[in-house]
């Protein structure tokens, strides 16, 4: 579903992104991990089109990310922002139901906030949640809401990034959850970025370690403990010594 090909990406004279070549099977979730700053998401971001790589090929669906229709294309994808990233003004629903209330997906606003509730009861929110303001809830509500919106318009693919960020271990672990059953549930094809481990073995099909620019290892999660990189092991352990050298 996703290609990257020989991706280079460069901010002035920091290189970021140094021939990154990665594929995402369709219907299967790659999480994406590295240190900070390795070019996660600008990896992410050149996907949707949001930075343009200096070099390299991506293709979306066996076609370049981009082509054609803007619109058409952004309508495939789903997005849960770290942090959340709630629109403060508008009421849960509203936020859920963003996409659903403008442009080539607009529908009625009454149809429009009866997704919003239905998806919202699929992350666990009740009914009463959608006339509240981001600032009522929780940390872990409003991920919860984040994760209704990035399903609200059925996306083909997902994107997840740092999801977990903020939240403690058990409503982290609820998250991943989610993540992993709704994943599934739509046969969507997912791409997270993350530190977290926990989310590492709750959501991926398929591991990629990003580091110096390119895909260090990459391989099933099941075979990821067993690697045999030292550069995985490191950090899949979080180790101070080894080849990833620590920001000091």
């Amino acid at each position: 579903m996703i290609r990257m090909e020989n991706v280079h990406k460069s901010f002035g004279d920091n290189a970021v992104l140094k021939g990154l070549t990665l594929e995402i099977p369709k219907g299967t979730s790659m999480v994406i991990i590295g240190g900070s700053g390795t070019g996660k998401s600008v990896a992410l971001k050149s996907v949707l089109g949001l930075i343009q790589p200096d070099s390299g090929q991506i293709y979306v669906d066996g076609k370049p990310a981009g082509a054609g229709d803007r619109d058409a294309f952004l309508a495939r994808f789903g997005m849960l922002f770290q942090g959340a990233a709630l629109f403060d003004s508008l009421p849960v629903w509203q936020n859920v139901a963003f996409r659903l209330l403008r442009g080539r997906l607009k529908r009625p606003a009454e149809e429009a906030r009866e997704i919003a509730i239905e998806k919202l009861r699929r992350v666990g929110l009740r009914a009463a949640v959608a006339d509240l303001f981001p600032s009522e809830l929780s940390g872990g509500m409003q991920k919860r809401v984040g994760l209704a919106r990035a399903i609200a318009a059925e996306p083909e693919i997902i994107f997840f990034d740092e999801p977990t960020t903020g939240l403690d271990p058990i409503m982290s672990g609820v998250i991943n959850d989610l993540i992993r059953e709704i994943v599934v549930e739509m046969g969507a094809t997912a791409m997270t970025i993350t530190h977290d481990m926990s989310s590492v073995r709750a959501i991926a099909d398929n591991v990629a370690m990003l580091h110096d620019g390119g895909i260090q290892w990459t391989g099933p999660v099941s075979e990821m403990d067993q690697s045999g990189d030292p550069y995985m092991e490191q950090f899949i352990h979080g180790r101070a010594e080894g080849p990833i050298e620590a920001v000091r």
